[in-house]
């Protein structure tokens, strides 16, 4: 005890002396007595864990370079990001002052930027960059004009936080090969092969779906449940549509089928047949719902599981992709408007209460499928067809001329999809294709041909780096033009680049400052910047848990695949609105508005909104501000029967604040649960279980800010207490700074706006260079979150920030 006493007393008389002879030496106080100062601070504070002996956290600062910071950049932006959190010194160890704290992380940041500006380090991408599944899908859109879907063709890419890191993105033979029967499937129905067999699309409807008002835009007024999608027609022809309806569960009655419904089958909104079901009564079942039959009449048993069977209807179709809509005519139908909410139960009784009530039931629609093309006329005139014909031999007989279209045509969709120029040596190969194609059939079987080889080409699949001859091995250089032109596009849009971005880059335009910040405006205004929400967001927020997290029914009931699609939309409507309308990303804490539909705020306990229609609605209730308050991120941060302050806390550190926790010690405990014998509030709880000193580090900092969050049970409803028991939702962060409940958590965060913008630049860095951030980066990362301070941190000004950047625009060679 006493030599720890001792230690101290010497470690505060190393730094009282500096002082003193800084006081008394003026002309000593440049920038080394400086330097001192700052020595003497780490010394006191940091370096009595941080040392060769101990190596707490394997952070040695004894031996690290203060008056180079940027001889150990690795460990001084490390320092740095905990002083600037000011997380060290832990709890219950003296700390500085604030301005100690700020004096000391400016030095090092001011050092670091300093050398960072003379010495730029890009950092290093991978040379191939294969397309993740989400831009194929995007590529072949923009390319061929051709919507497919991605998932249902392609495998899951890995993730790494974001699946579109270039280190992840390897290939197999196996997904070679997939590669490869994909591109048969998609050249032949962009081209639109008219020996096209026929073949069936079954579309499925959740039976945790909700069916009991207009479902979504899509669909007409006067409209009750069914769903819409968009179909690919590959050819002009007939197709046969089948609906089918929701049964009872084990016993496989058709629900609802008592009266007479009717069923609107629609395409592009025209109304294409108006199908009848239900109201026949050929005896009594148990089916029926008027009243039970034992034994049941067989022919009415017979009908009542079988009735759907003539829910069918052939019909002719443009080639295309059409939107297809299937849905019931609503009794007694009206204008949307207020009326008298539909309870729960009610609302319910065709899916969590559908055992034995069938006759007072309303049906639903199971699926539908489209089979076809039958008795085809042609190819169709489609938006594909456009993008690929862009010349046609006049006479196909004359061999010549035929070459002539060809090449043309293989040239022109060349470019596009490799992103630069062509030359013969890139159309030769593909046109080799088109006359082993027509060798055996029409012209059009050569370009179907052609187009495949094109889509399996490592010039399309991969985004390639061609370093320049004359770069030394390990030095940063810029990049060009067309690959500048390649990585915005891939940022912004999770596609190629179009014809104007592609023009600039081929005609070296693209580099002029002016010209790059006018294509980064277009670009974001365009509809395909809806990627930054769907890929982007979605992957940032964990948004894309949204569909697939499973809340215990037994705890909540009241859950389905209503609410769950609700959640989902009012969250990707918000952050649309925040990009599109370039607000500042704080908004994305504290915004006074959000996106709801009936269904959605009944839940939140907010009324005046009516309808399946969503809508944007000021937020009266301040702990409902901001992603903080919406239902999606409330969901995906518990667990499937309870809430977890844990998982809360950690989501706001990485993702609001950009100070990840360390991984949990190996061999801890799980947490007790209710079922188990645990007692008192979800807190009492976890402040038992976290009173390890190997817990405490990381649980100090995360555990109160899911406290604070506790008022929001498992599937985001409000509570003000749990089982009774009064839940308790103050908190302190590491800095001293109290808070209670969602609102006192939101203007916590929001006394360090640098913090999130900082922590929304670095997770938008990282998706947009495709690679993750080391140390040499935080200079580039603080430069783009101090110039949007002076814009009020609006979003375009972080997204033209990372884009001027040292590492978007420039890459480091291989060694």
């Amino acid at each position: 005890m006493a030599k720890t006493t001792m230690r101290w007393l010497g470690i505060l008389m190393l730094g009282a002396s500096t002082l003193q002879a800084v006081a008394q030496n003026p002309a000593a106080g440049g920038e080394q007595s400086g330097v001192t100062q700052h020595k003497a601070v780490v010394n006191r504070y940091c370096a009595t864990c941080h040392n060769d002996r101990l190596r707490t956290g394997d952070l040695v600062l004894t031996q690290a370079d203060m008056e180079n910071p940027a001889a150990d950049g690795a460990i001084w932006e490390k320092v740095v990001s905990k002083l600037r959190a000011k997380n060290m010194p832990p709890p219950g160890v003296p700390r500085p002052d604030d301005a100690t704290y700020d004096s000391l992380a400016t030095y090092l940041e001011t050092e670091l930027d300093r050398a960072s500006e003379a010495n730029p380090n890009p950092g290093r991408t991978v040379s191939a960059h294969r397309m993740n599944r989400a831009e194929y899908t995007n590529a072949i859109r923009d390319l061929l004009g051709l919507e497919i879907d991605g998932a249902a063709l392609l495998p899951s890419d890995d993730s790494g936080g974001f699946d579109n890191l270039g280190s992840l993105l390897s290939i197999s033979p196996g997904l070679m090969e997939k590669y490869m029967s994909v591109a048969g499937k998609i050249s032949r129905l962009a081209v639109g092969d008219t020996n096209l067999s026929p073949d069936v699309f079954t579309y499925p409807v959740s039976p945790y779906l909700v069916q009991g008002d207009r479902m979504s835009e899509d669909l007409p007024f006067g409209s009750r449940g069914g769903t819409a999608v968009r179909h690919h027609f590959p050819l002009d022809g007939e197709y046969v549509l089948k609906a089918r309806l929701q049964r009872t569960d084990g016993s496989g009655y058709i629900i609802g089928i008592a009266e007479p419904q009717y069923i609107d089958v629609r395409m592009d909104h025209a109304r294409v047949e108006l199908l009848r079901i239900g109201g026949e009564n050929l005896g009594l079942s148990e089916g029926s719902g008027a009243a039970d039959a034992v034994p049941p009449h067989f022919e009415q048993s017979q009908y009542e599981r079988n009735a759907d069977d003539e829910l069918e209807v052939r019909f002719t179709a443009k080639a295309g992709t059409r939107l297809v809509q299937v849905t019931f005519l609503k009794e007694n139908a009206a204008h949307e408007s207020v009326f008298s909410p539909i309870s729960y139960d009610t609302l319910q009784e065709a899916t969590l209460r559908r055992g034995n009530e069938r006759g007072g039931a309303k049906p639903s629609l199971s699926s539908f499928s489209i089979s076809g093309p039958f008795d085809t006329t042609g190819p169709g005139d489609t938006p594909s067809r456009e993008k690929i014909f862009v010349c046609s031999p006049a006479n196909e007989a004359n061999e010549r001329e035929e070459a002539s279209c060809a090449r043309k045509i293989i040239a022109s969709l060349a470019r596009r999809a490799y992103r630069r120029p062509v030359t013969d040596a890139d159309v030769d190969p593909l046109a080799g294709l088109f006359e082993a194609g027509r060798e055996t059939g029409t012209f059009e079987d050569g370009i179907q041909m052609a187009v495949q080889g094109l889509l399996v080409s490592t010039d399309f699949l991969f985004r390639i780096y061609r370093e320049p001859e004359t770069v030394k091995s390990g030095a940063p250089y810029q990049l060009n033009d067309l690959d500048l032109a390649s990585r915005l596009s891939f940022f912004l849009w999770s596609s190629i680049p179009d014809e104007e971005l592609l023009g600039l880059a081929e005609r070296d335009q693209l580099n002029d400052p002016g010209v790059l910040e006018q294509q980064v405006r277009r670009m974001l205004a365009d509809p395909r910047s809806r990627s930054l929400v769907d890929n982007f967001a979605g992957q940032w927020l964990i948004l894309r848990n949204v569909k697939v997290k499973t809340p215990n029914r037994d705890v909540f009931p009241e859950f389905d695949d209503s609410l769950r699609e609700a959640f989902e939309q009012e969250t990707e409507l918000f952050l649309q609105s925040i990009f599109r309308e370039d607000r500042s990303v704080l908004d994305l804490i504290r915004a006074d508005y959000t996106y709801l539909n009936e269904r959605l705020a009944g839940h939140y306990g907010i009324e005046g909104v009516y309808g399946n229609q969503f809508r944007r609605v000021a937020v009266q209730d301040d702990n409902r501000r901001g992603l903080l308050g919406q239902g999606s991120i409330l969901m995906v941060t518990a667990l499937a029967n309870r809430t977890s302050p844990v998982q809360r806390g950690k989501w706001v550190l990485e993702n609001i604040l950009a100070e990840p926790p360390p991984p949990p010690p190996p061999d801890i405990p799980p947490l007790k649960e209710k079922s188990e014998g645990a007692k008192g509030t979800m807190r009492q709880q976890m402040e038992a279980h976290r009173n390890s000193p190997a817990c405490m580090g990381c649980h100090s900092k995360m555990d109160p800010i899911g406290f604070a969050l506790e008022n929001f049970d498992g599937i985001g409803r409000w509570r003000d207490d749990e089982d009774g028991n009064e839940i308790d939702t103050t908190g302190v962060f590491p800095d001293g700074f109290e808070f209670t409940g969602p609102n006192g958590l939101r203007q916590a965060l929001l006394n360090r706006p640098e913090a999130i913008a900082l922590a929304v630049s670095e997770k938008l860095m990282m998706y947009a260079l495709g690679r993750t951030l080391d140390y040499y980066d935080e200079p580039a990362l603080r430069k783009i979150s101090r110039k949007a301070d002076r814009e009020e941190y609006r979003w375009s000004s972080i997204v033209l920030g990372i884009v001027e950047s040292v590492p978007f625009q420039m890459r480091r060679s291989g060694s």
